[in-house]
Order: structure tokens, then C-alpha cells, then sequence
């Protein structure tokens, strides 16, 4: 019924008559209500398609300008520092989303360039040999977005590992370190007992005066009488003794 539409230059007249009927109500049923009530005053079916075509053309060029815009923020589309992959690929699967909205597909080889170009440097090695080993102009985006994924779990678990494994060298050599002090201490007391040397490392660690009985001194530093010049004083001015 198509030339009772768009009639034809040598189309018969009485056969668009007779076809008028029926494709003036075809196209009536595939209209919204809103839509109907204001061409349903048109009479014949090229009235009817001649006003719906310069009311939509607008509605086209709006899409074609909005589609052109939402290109242009797929083009831009970059995983950003930190960002979680899952969050990433939630996002290109939005365009996706949006493109079909506008009537356009978004197929899975631009969705899988697109997420290889723009992933960070720690997921080059899995980005190299998915374009090894998978034609990435027929795998599906899920596929190497799951590889993706396994890649970055086995690589947080390697480096926790190897964190650990750091860590706890650093509490063995503190350990050892602990110790060889408190051998360090134990020397350096000893010389002090014997009054014969102090290590450098004992200076402000000053033990008990053997003169006065003070702590925070040695004996040949105390300013106390010597014990023994006292009592020959005592002995010396004991007339009994004498």
C-alpha cells in the first residue's frame, strides 16, 4: 500500500483511491494517542505521511546532534586513577546503553578497544597477551573484561604476599637488632663495675656512685668526701686510738 503514501508519477489514480482507506488506517495504528489526534484531521493517507514526516524531522536532527555528542564522550572515555575496573566497565557499558537508546549500536569491538587503550600501566601485561592470544575484533567484552579481572586478583595477591613477607624481616632484623643492644648494655656494664673503661655508647646511662651511693654518677666524679680519707680524719682525732 506504499504508493497510496508516497504516490508515484505514473501511479493510476483509481488505485490509490482504492488504497487510501487501509493505509490511512495502518499508519493511524501505529501511532501514539497524543500523535493521532493531531494528524487525524488529514484526510488522505500522503496528507497523513507528509505531516508526520516535517514534524520528526526535527525530532532526527536533535538524535543525529545528540549522537554525535555521546561519540565524542566514548572518544574521551578514560579509567581514571584508582578507579575499580568493575566501575570502569560499568561505565562503557552505559554508552552502550545509551547509544541504543538513539537508535545506533556501540558493538563489542569498539567496547573492547576502547577498555584495552585505556586501562592503567599494571594491567599492560594481561592487555599484551589478550592481544596475543584473542582476535579483539570478534571476543565478546565480558570475556576480556573476566581476564581482566583474574589478572588484577592474582597480582593484589602477590603483592600482599610480598608485603608480608617483608614485614616480617623487618621484625626479625628489629629482633636481632633488640638483641645485639642488650649485649651491647650488658658489656658496657660490666666495664662499669670494673671502673677500668666506659664505652661511648654507655655515656648518660651512669650507674650508682660506689663514694656516695647516689645514682647519676661514677665515684671518681663524686664530689662527696672519699670514704677512706674520712675515716683516717676520724682516726687521726680519736685521742683512744692515739
Amino acid at each position: 500500500m506504499w504508493e497510496a503514501v508516497v504516490p508515484a508519477e505514473d501511479a493510476v489514480a483509481a488505485v490509490i483511491a482504492k488504497k487510501d482507506k487501509p493505509a490511512r488506517a495502518y499508519l493511524f495504528g501505529g501511532l501514539s494517542e497524543d500523535i493521532l489526534l493531531q494528524v487525524l484531521s488529514k484526510k488522505t493517507a500522503a496528507e497523513v505521511w507528509t505531516s508526520l514526516t516535517a514534524r520528526f524531522v526535527g525530532t532526527e536532527r536533535v538524535r543525529a546532534a545528540r549522537l554525535s555528542t555521546l561519540r565524542g564522550d566514548f572518544d574521551r572515555l578514560v579509567m581514571a586513577d584508582g578507579e575499580a575496573l568493575d566501575v570502569y566497565a560499568g561505565k562503557i557499558s552505559g554508552m552502550a546503553a545509551k547509544y541504543a537508546s538513539l537508535g545506533a549500536t556501540l558493538n563489542d569491538a569498539e567496547m573492547v578497544k576502547k577498555l584495552l587503550d585505556t586501562v592503567p600501566d599494571n594491567l599492560y601485561t594481561a592487555v599484551a597477551g589478550i592481544e596475543q592470544f584473542c582476535d579483539v575484533e570478534t571476543v565478546c567484552f565480558d570475556e576480556v573484561l573476566g581476564r581482566l579481572k583474574a589478572f588484577q586478583e592474582q597480582s593484589e595477591r602477590r603483592k600482599a604476599a610480598l608485603g608480608r613477607e617483608r614485614h616480617r624481616d623487618q621484625l626479625l632484623l628489629t629482633a636481632d637488632q633488640w638483641e645485639a643492644q642488650r649485649h651491647q648494655r650488658g658489656r658496657d656494664h660490666d666495664h662499669d663495675d670494673d671502673g677500668s673503661s666506659v664505652a661511648s655508647g654507655a655515656r648518660g646511662r651512669r650507674g650508682k656512685c660506689h663514694n656516695c651511693g647516689i645514682r647519676g654518677h661514677f665515684a671518681r666524679d663524686c664530689r662527696q668526701p672519699r670514704k677512706e680519707k674520712a675515716l683516717l680524719v676520724d682516726v687521726d682525732n680519736e685521742p683512744a686510738l692515739v
